[in-house]
């Protein structure tokens, strides 16, 4: 890679690296005047925070994009809209699981690859579960709530893939944020079963709950969003009006009355009857619904990952911040580092420790060590 770096013709730099390069292989590709989207977990260790803020001081004007594409996708961007406008009321508690029923393993024919081919199982290169799945959904909780966590605590164990790994099978955590907000965080790898509405494929799925109402939302598989009204009886009627906005058609806005769920679909908001195509939005609206019931599915625009890819090159080509910028992945790699930190302590850990964590620094220069190549 660092041949490359050296190409004056190249500007930008993908990383997609296994865990443990990510920061040599950033911290080069910086060096070298190169803008750079990464991978998450952004980096794996405490002190390639410091040094990758570090780095980014010094060089503003290189993009530094994260790949966390939920913030590209238009139904958890509706889904966040319609928190900051109050449709679900405060936010209080966040459940995300990621559930598998399957050991992550891949096959390995020549024994003396088993840790380069399956690294993610491995400590010396790997977040385990927190890096390769809850980095993704404790990303969608920071967001949705509008803050980072201040603490986190739980469990983990090999309980069941005794199969030489040393990360963790299972964990379940809870984070606590500033104002009280909990995020409820579980992922296994002995079932697939979630809370919510079942998902096909990987059991994967945010709820987020407020005084109001609640909204399921996954990315898996192609984008879904259901919003659940749930006021508290001493505020009823008084959100109608602004739930109202984000619902199309008359008889599907009853089942919100009666408490069931309504799919979530972005751009509702903007419709209204004056509308030249008012009768082709319904009916897409209500080929969305049918889906709910099992007839049909929505979809998004455009894939997530297609947006975030084209996010990053207009912010290199024209400039601008991308919405998964380099602060939002420092600190969703401080939520992996930690939370697997206060499961391998079995302790409640605090956010503000990370700023001791790794004082002493990496190496800031370019490394011309062969192994890391």
């Amino acid at each position: 890679y660092r041949k490359l770096l050296e190409q004056k013709d190249i500007e930008a730099v993908f990383i997609t690296t296994p865990l443990f390069m990510h920061f040599p292989v950033m911290r080069d590709a910086l060096e070298a005047g190169k803008h750079v989207f990464c991978e998450k977990s952004l980096v794996f260790k405490p002190e390639e925070v410091h040094a990758v803020r570090e780095l980014h001081e010094k060089r503003p004007n290189q993009v530094i994009q994260v790949g966390l594409q939920r913030r590209y996708s238009s139904f958890y961007r509706t889904a966040k809209e319609m928190i900051d406008k109050g449709v679900i009321g405060k936010i209080t508690h966040v459940q995300a699981q990621w559930h598998r029923n399957k050991s992550w393993r891949r096959g390995v024919k020549d024994p003396s690859r088993e840790e380069q081919i399956n690294w993610r199982m491995y400590r010396k290169y790997s977040g385990g579960l927190c890096a390769e799945l809850m980095s993704h959904q404790v990303d969608v909780a920071d967001w949705m709530i509008g803050s980072k966590p201040k603490s986190v605590m739980g469990v983990g164990g090999i309980d069941y893939w005794k199969d030489g790994r040393d990360i963790y099978d299972n964990i379940s955590l809870i984070f606590t944020y500033p104002e009280g907000e909990k995020l409820q965080y579980s992922s296994i790898m002995t079932n697939r079963h979630i809370q919510g509405r079942r998902t096909p494929g990987d059991g994967c799925r945010e709820i987020i709950m407020g005084t109001d109402g609640a909204i399921e939302i996954t990315l898996i598989p192609g984008g879904e969003g259901m919003w659940f009204r749930d006021p508290m009886r001493e505020k009823m009627g008084e959100q109608k009006e602004v739930e109202e906005a984000w619902i199309a058609g008359a008889t599907v806005a009853d089942m919100v009355e009666q408490g069931e769920g309504l799919p979530i679909i972005p751009g509702a908001q903007d419709l209204n009857s004056s509308d030249v195509g008012f009768i082709e939005k319904e009916v897409e609206f209500a080929k969305r619904w049918l889906y709910n019931k099992g007839i049909m599915a929505p979809k998004e625009d455009r894939d997530p990952e297609y947006k975030e890819l084209e996010s990053f090159l207009l912010a290199v080509r024209d400039g601008g911040k991308p919405k998964a910028d380099v602060e939002v992945g420092l600190q969703d790699s401080v939520a992996v580092i930690l939370a697997n930190h206060c499961m391998d302590e079995e302790r409640k850990v605090y956010f503000s420790e990370i700023e001791q964590m790794g004082v002493d620094g990496v190496q800031l220069t370019k490394s011309t060590d062969s192994n890391t190549a």
